[in-house]
């Protein structure tokens, strides 16, 4: 995982309703929330087999379902949850990007406590066997799920795409409500192919269906696709899976990945509740690793400390504790919250998104002549937000 604490891209500061009493305690409650993907995604068993794990010190996780990015966020942004078990939504929402750049939104105060690094898993687009959809190039033509309120799963999508030389405009593009829609729809025969995580449960529904289900394979090798792709999703690495439907230590699907769940929370929860939660998480670890793939990935010694999105204070106060947290690793996340003042300025002085075209111009000349990376960038096909 050495190769992932390079990454690097930027965070945000924002805006946000009170948040809930519990949340803002000293210690952390005994009874706390998190939303997370559909029952069927590797998002919501990791957050069941780590409730599972803390019930033993008193602690009742509740896990809550929801379809997309937007229904995750909401009950956190509105304070009626602590905690969201997100995937890349949490950076678009923290950037005031896509469905987040919309007034009610703009950039969310996104504080990590701890990720997914799973060592075996992708995120990639499943396909119908049936489709042959030998490499990213077949998507040409082919039915694609473009999942409504799924801004990240919709981006990772498009920078697929891109690794196979292609935009939206050379598919088929096919609307759903949620991702577990769009995985139906592969087993309905309305869909060829769907952003999914390996390891996703519902996938047996689809390897196990007459269309039968398909990965194709994208080798770090090919370097001029890996540019292409990473220009739209920058969180995503070349990486080797050996967990998922089909897959083995003998059967490995080559493609990206990222770490999943990303297990957040706001900037308002104190220090205090943040570093408990993360605390119990890694003291109880042993007790929910092997529940699943993404599960095993909250191990301390697998954490990217220089990613995207800032870690809490809380989370920070543990890392320091048990020695996994260096010098590099807080100057890394002062500039996220540096960053996180440029774009709150930003969005404040463009009148907090009643002109998104505005805000997304502004958004993108603070942040290079701040030295920041805006990944949305004006004219280029990943900032087509609202394509």
């Amino acid at each position: 995982m050495s190769n992932l604490r390079q990454l690097a891209a930027g965070s945000v500061f924002a805006l946000g309703a009170a948040f809930a009493a519990n949340a803002l305690a000293d210690a952390l409650p005994k009874n706390i929330s998190t939303t997370a993907y559909g029952t069927t995604s590797a998002g919501y068993a990791a957050m069941v087999a780590v409730g599972n794990a803390i019930a033993d010190d008193g602690y009742k996780l509740r896990v809550l379902p929801a379809k997309n990015d937007v229904s995750r966020m909401t009950p956190l942004m509105r304070g009626k949850v602590e905690f969201s078990a997100m995937g890349v939504g949490s950076f678009q929402a923290q950037e005031g990007v896509l469905d987040f750049g919309k007034k009610q939104w703009g950039p969310q105060p996104a504080r990590l406590l701890l990720m997914g690094w799973s060592d075996t898993n992708n995120a990639l687009p499943a396909t119908a066997k049936d489709a042959n959809i030998m490499k990213s190039s077949d998507l040409k033509g082919k039915r694609i799920a473009w999942i409504v309120g799924g801004p990240a799963l919709n981006q990772n999508m498009q920078a697929w795409l891109a690794h196979g030389g292609m935009t939206w405009d050379d598919v088929t593009k096919v609307t759903v409500p949620g991702w577990k829609a769009s995985i139906q729809g592969i087993i309905d025969g309305n869909i060829d192919a769907a952003i999914a995580s390996t390891n996703s449960s519902m996938l047996f529904q689809v390897a196990s269906s007459p269309r039968g289900l398909h990965f194709f394979d994208a080798p770090a090798d090919e370097k001029e696709n890996w540019v292409n792709l990473r220009k739209h999703a920058p969180w995503l690495v070349p990486h080797v899976a050996t967990s998922g439907v089909g897959l083995s230590d003998e059967v490995k699907h080559t493609g990206g990945t990222f770490g999943y769940p990303v297990f957040m929370t706001y900037d308002r929860m104190s220090e205090q509740s943040a570093y408990e939660m993360v605390k119990l998480m890694n003291d109880k670890y042993g007790k929910y690793k092997d529940a699943h793939a993404s599960a095993k990935g909250f191990a301390l010694d697998r954490q990217v400390m220089q990613w995207i999105i800032p870690y809490h204070a809380g989370a920070v106060k543990l890392f320091k504790e048990q020695g996994v947290w260096s010098a590099e690793d807080q100057a890394h996340n002062d500039s996220l919250l540096a960053r996180q003042d440029l774009l709150i300025k930003t969005w404040n002085a463009t009148g907090k998104g009643a002109d998104y075209a505005a805000w997304m111009k502004a958004r993108y000349e603070a942040l290079t002549a701040g030295g920041y990376d805006p990944v949305w960038q004006i004219g280029r096909a990943s900032c087509r937000e609202r394509v």
